[in-house]
């Protein structure tokens, strides 16, 4: 053998198979084959022939993970040796500096600059998964491969699937009648039932010959089974009644044993065997121990001398599985069912030009495989003329077959290169598909040219050894794998590696700990699963938290070259589990020592946690605020996790209700305006989730997944129309939440210290310092109940069955158990240092046998043998031990309480960094209330109102702090109506009210409107006085430009209108200014507030109508000017509107209306169109005034104003020109 590394020495031509055992360098030798495939090294004897760059050489992995990473390990050698060769750094490895001496100086710089391209080019490089290289293939060979130049790819095809059952469903069962309808709605239920089943059956090749439908199928079937029936049961009457005699006779006459045979256990099984026989509907038949008792071998047992001859003894050995074995349509129907379904999915794929991701490999395969496939595999070879596949050992027949008309790999031609990288010991994917025998195809066809990688470069010497040791020692009879035939091939050997150790040491009070640790839980019994799983799950977490104490305080720890010693963390340690059973179990336990862990799985959907739930009924609260059952189950749900106190005061408290319901009919406008994200993360800050969450010790997961939830249904949302369709399509994703779609699985929370629970699948390809495998013996035996079993022919063929027999249950066991080895071979060789193996004497249901065997390591321990009593395991395990000083043996740790104390990130926030200049322009939304000033204003936010209401509230006058604050009982007149903004807002929710109703409302609904409104704030004593008051106002004939009208009789308005205009560097100053020399005689009042306005300028307006063609604003006022009806004087009305600078508030709202008239209104004219303003003070209502005032301001005015808000300046006033003593 040559002393030249593998990476160096390997042949890249023809096909070859590499076989790579865990932790020894698969990536590293395909990144070196990829440097001499690029530099075209290796001459006639080990070389390809000529250089080859990054678009011709194809490399396959299996996940999209696996792909970046390996494109980024390739690219990063690709450069590294290029700096090296130019000598521009040291040898990055010592195979890069063995590759340079294979070259002449002088030619170093050319093998640079081809590697610096290789590296700059990567981008573009083959480096793919096999789903997304068939899908390119069959883009770009549309014409070769017969398909369509665009196809959708489907990641989800479960509606469609669903849609194509429905049709089954319709043609062939709702036709049915009678036996066969009966049969459909007991055994299958509903397309939604059916589904799994015949999903199951896909791809299975079932040739049937079959052409009947299934009613004809199920009838026949149910026939045949009555016929069967009747003749099992024709003789029974007769041999019931003799049997029973001779029994009744042999124990008159004490011939047999009393014990065995008393007349209190035969009666009743001769009586059910009677009834069963006599009705000819009845066809289970259960007589518990009578069916070995009535046997010739239990008559023997039970009788003292020879025991009877009778044909119903004899018949009954063979009853039970008679009865078993009557026919039933199951098979038949489904099979029918899943060829009907698969032909018409198929089809209505092709129609919608719609591909699964199976379907690209199944189109290449086809096309491959059709006649012109040997032109589209010599197109495909021209391409790619060097393919490497990682991970070969989880292929499955398609894909083997689509390689294997490519690149032809029992011939092995010289001029292609096929690449074949793979570990058959690391191959746990048959669930997805992957198949071991296709790979052992694969090996057989590349025999005389296999290769291994035979150093391990991730574990201590110590972990290798014992390794080493376990699988060593079974490789005797059937071997570690179980696939040493009876000639003695093994195709899957376990040989033993080489290791490379580490250069830091596990060390605990400065001893080295053992490699792998065997607990023992030591039984009198086999234990129950349940109770495995407690007891070592709170050992597993007391051991965790010993050592992460220990690591704290510096005894724990890796102990590196330079003698300082890395303390052990969270981080550095995993747990292994096989499913979420057992990772809940070890969550729970590491939770309550304070240690905080994180689950990785692949098959966990963010749709099956509980924050889904919750966030369908916040959805539904949300889209509905006004419902109480929605909006109640939303505040109760456990992520708000709101205090049972707070939750019944929403009972007792009528407002605290009406602020809830308020609040999420905010959410509805969010939601409707900017879309389900924005309004998701309102709500999450609203209810102050985020920081209460953070104090939990599961809140970090909690927060995550309700972010990726909100992001999903952002996106859901731009495909579907209204909210109710995003309910429903939660509410779907939350029924099918088994079904986890790759965008949908749980994110990792954090990558703080946690430690990690991760399942053995999820594991592979991983490396962690620490490995607890607290649960390894735990098993799931094929016991025939889950349907359709899969197994394998002995020519290595995939099949299933929908009856299966004894010998195909105990084959399809046989293949999950040397799964299960590999599984168990994964599980091991993940740790670097040290793992603990949890292991006890295990039963099954409620049985009491030990099924340890059955497991892998228990199958490893015995060789196959049971274990005959529990005792026994410890000498098994100090078996295993002897002759290997890295494996240890002692009984599980005593489970404590004792609590590991994170340290606390110290870290404190920075104060914010300020901008050194200001932005290039202030912009900001302005309303009305940012040019008011005085006293009682200046406290004021310059930010505009969101809704009217809050505009309300700031345009009602303020309450003088000293004025006394009580709300009187009732009331005789509006004048004691109590004062200020809230009271204000009231009245004018009233009239807005009023408005939406159309202004001529009937006083009955005046008062209803009025009552449900002051009751809901104790202001019961003020409902005659206000509906009064409403009455009259509506009434009132309110002044205008020479003309009057009352609200009532309004046709054309809009109630509570809304503006925005933009507002270009207006000084206020010089607005304010204008307004004064145009209104109310010029006359003094408060100045403005010196602002810029500067973006946008918006507002609310009470009510805008039309009337005799002019076009008016009206504005109401609560404001109180005096004890009666005298105070509203037209003096006093003015004297309030300068006071509060409400001139400035008309104009700019009669401005709003000029801008709308001028953009809508076909000739509009100012002095035509425009009546003025109304301001009504809403308590003056019953003086000689009306409390109305009205008012006009002139054209120069609102058109100046309007140059002003557009950045233009005004044009001066034209002076009085003299000429020839004439004034012009």
């Amino acid at each position: 053998m040559s002393s030249k590394p593998l990476a160096l020495a390997f042949p890249l031509k023809g096909s070859q198979l590499i076989e790579a055992s865990a932790g020894t360098g698969k990536t590293f030798t395909i990144s070196a084959l990829y440097l001499r495939l690029v530099l075209g090294h290796g001459g006639d004897e080990s070389g390809f022939g000529r250089e080859l760059l990054p678009p011709q050489i194809l490399v396959v992995t299996f996940t999209d993970a696996a792909t970046k990473e390996l494109r980024e390990r390739i690219r990063i050698r690709l450069a590294e040796a290029a700096r090296f060769f130019r000598d521009e750094i040291k040898q990055p490895d010592a195979l890069i500096a063995e590759l340079r001496e294979h070259y002449l100086p002088e030619q170093w710089p050319a093998c640079a600059n081809r590697l610096d391209i290789a590296a700059q080019w990567m981008d573009e490089a083959a480096v793919s998964t096999i789903h997304s290289w068939c899908q390119r293939m069959l883009r770009e060979h549309a014409f070769d491969s017969g398909s369509l130049f665009t196809q959708t790819l489907e990641t989800d095809h479960s509606d469609l699937l669903g849609e194509v059952l429905r049709d089954y469903w319709r043609l062939f069962c709702y036709p049915m009648h009678d036996d066969a309808l009966n049969w459909v709605r007991n055994n299958w239920g509903g397309p939604a039932a059916l589904m799994p089943r015949v999903r199951a059956l896909f791809g299975s090749e079932r040739p049937t010959d079959e052409h009947r439908e299934p009613a004809e199928l199920i009838n026949a079937c149910l026939q045949e089974r009555r016929a069967a029936l009747v003749a099992l049961k024709a003789p029974w009457p007769q041999w019931a009644a003799e049997l029973r005699d001779i029994c009744l006779q042999a124990v008159a006459a004490k011939a047999v044993d009393g014990r065995k045979m008393q007349a209190r256990y035969f009666e009743p099984w001769f009586e059910k065997i009677s009834a069963w026989a006599a009705d000819e509907t009845l066809e289970q038949l259960d007589i518990g121990t009578g069916f070995t008792r009535l046997t010739p071998d239990g008559m023997a047992e039970a009788w003292k001398g020879d025991p009877p001859h009778h044909p119903g003894i004899d018949a009954m050995v063979g009853l039970k599985a008679a009865l078993d074995a009557l026919p039933i349509p199951d098979a038949a129907v489904l099979q029918h069912a899943a060829g009907w379904v698969g032909k018409r999915f198929e089809d209505e794929k092709r129609r919608r030009a719609e591909m699964g991701f199976d379907d690209m490999l199944i189109r290449l395969n086809a096309a491959l495989q059709a006649d012109g496939g040997e032109r589209l595999a010599s197109v495909i070879r021209e391409q790619f003329p060097v393919a490497l596949i990682d991970e070969f050992q989880d292929t499955d027949p398609v894909q083997y077959s689509i390689f294997d008309s490519i690149y032809r790999i029992e011939e092995n031609h010289l001029d292609s290169g096929l690449f074949l990288i793979g570990d058959p010991k690391q191959a746990i994917y048959a669930f997805r598909g992957a198949d071991i025998y296709t790979y052992l195809r694969a090996r057989q066809s590349t025999t005389g040219r296999h290769h291994t990688l035979g150093t391990n470069f991730r574990s201590s010497h110590a972990m290798v050894e014992a390794v080493n040791h376990v699988f060593q020692r079974a490789e005797k009879g059937r071997g570690a794998f179980l696939f040493r035939g009876p000639d003695g091939e093994n195709p899957v050997p376990f040989q033993p590696v080489l290791s490379q150790g580490r250069k830091e040491q596990l060390q605990v009070d400065g001893q080295t700990l053992p490699a792998m640790t065997l607990w023992h839980l030591p039984t009198d019994q086999p234990i129950s699963n349940v109770v495995y799983r407690q007891q070592l799950a709170a050992a597993c977490a007391t051991q965790i938290v010993e050592l992460l104490n220990a690591g704290q305080q510096g005894h724990a720890g890796f102990l590196q070259e330079d003698g300082s010693v890395n303390g052990v963390l969270p981080s550095a340690i995993a747990i292994l589990v096989r499913d979420g059973k057992e990772a809940q179990a070890v969550r729970g336990e590491l939770a309550a020592r304070g240690v905080r862990s994180v689950y990785l799985s692949d098959k966990d959907s963010v749709f099956a946690a509980q924050e889904a739930h919750d966030l369908l009924a916040w959805l539904k609260a949300c889209a509905e605020p006004d419902v109480e059952r929605p909006l109640r189950a939303a505040l109760a749900c456990v992520t708000l996790n709101l205090s049972l106190p707070e939750l019944e005061r929403l009972n007792q408290d009528e407002l605290a209700w009406e602020s809830r319901v308020m609040q999420f009919r905010g959410y509805r406008t969010i939601w409707r305006t900017q879309g389900v994200l924005p309004m998701l993360r309102r709500l999450l800050h609203d209810f102050k989730l985020p920081q209460t969450l953070m104090a939990r010790s599961d809140g970090e997961r909690v927060l995550t997944n309700l972010l990726h939830l909100s992001e999903l249904l952002q996106q859901a949302a731009s495909e579907l129309d209204g909210e109710q369709a995003l309910i429903r399509h939660l509410a779907e994703h939350l029924a099918l939440s088994g079904q986890a779609g790759e965008e949908q699985i749980l994110r990792l929370e954090s990558d703080e210290q946690l430690v990690k629970v991760v399942t053995i699948h999820k594991s592979k390809g991983l490396e962690y310092d620490l490995v607890f495998l607290p649960f390894i013996c735990s098993a799931k035996p094929v016991d025939g109940s889950r349907l359709p079993l899969h197994y394998h022919d002995e020519n290595g063929k995939s099949q299933v069955s929908l009856r299966p027999t004894a010998a195909l249950i105990a084959q399809a066991d046989d293949e999950r158990l040397a799964e299960d080895l590999r599984l168990f071979y994964v599980a091991l060789t993940r740790a670097k240092h040290a793992c603990w193996l949890g292991i006890a004497d295990l039963k099954r249901g409620n049985s009491s046998s030990s099924v340890l065997h059955l497991s892998a390591l228990g199958y490893l321990l015995g060789a196959g043998a049971s274990l005959g009593e529990s005792a026994g395991l410890a000498r098994w395990l100090l078996d295993l031990q002897e002759g290997c000083p890295a494996i240890h043996y002692t009984h599980v740790p005593e489970a404590q309480d004792s609590v590991f104390h994170p340290p606390r990130n110290e870290a404190t926030l920075l104060p914010p960094l300020l901008p050194k200049r200001k932005a290039a322009e202030s912009w900001w939304i302005a309303s009305y209330s940012a040019l008011r000033i005085g006293d009682s204003m200046s406290a004021a936010s310059l930010e505009a109102p969101e809704s009217p209401q809050a505009q309300k509230l700031f345009d009602d006058e303020r309450l003088d702090p000293d004025a006394p604050r009580e709300v009187a009982a009732s009331g005789g007149d509006i004048h004691r109506f109590p004062r200020g903004p809230n009271p204000g807002t009231f009245l004018h929710g009233l009239l807005e009210w009023a408005g939406e109703e159309g202004f001529n409302v009937t006083s009955e609904a005046i008062e209803k409107a009025v009552g449900a409104r002051c009751n809901r704030r104790n202001w019961e004593g003020w409902i005659v006085t206000l509906s009064g008051w409403l009455s009259h106002l509506l009434q009132t004939a309110l002044p205008l430009h020479n003309d009057q009208v009352t609200l009532s009789g309004l046709q054309q308005y809009q109630v509570e209108m809304e503006f925005w205009f933009a507002s270009h560097k207006v000084d206020v100053l010089a607005l304010d200014k204008l307004v004064c020399q145009y209104t109310h005689n010029g006359v003094s009042r408060v100045a403005a507030e010196p602002v810029l306005l500067n973006g946008m300028f918006k507002g609310f307006i009470d009510l805008t109508f039309e009337h005799d063609g002019r076009y008016y604003v009206a504005d109401y006022k609560s404001n109180w000017l005096g004890p009666d009806d005298s105070a509203y004087t037209h003096a006093a009305m003015e004297l309030s509107i300068l006071e509060h600078r409400y001139d400035l508030q008309y104009v700019l709202y009669l401005l709003a209306l000029h801008r709308q008239l001028k953009a809508r209104l076909p000739g509009y004219d100012y002095d035509r169109h425009v009546g003025g303003a109304l301001y009504l003070f809403l308590r003056g209502s019953q003086a000689a005034s009306q409390g109305a005032y009205f008012t006009r301001p002139p054209r120069e005015l609102i058109e100046g104003l309007d140059l002003l808000f557009q950045g233009q300046s005004i044009p001066p006033k034209a002076e009085p020109a003299w000429e020839q003593g004439v004034l012009l």
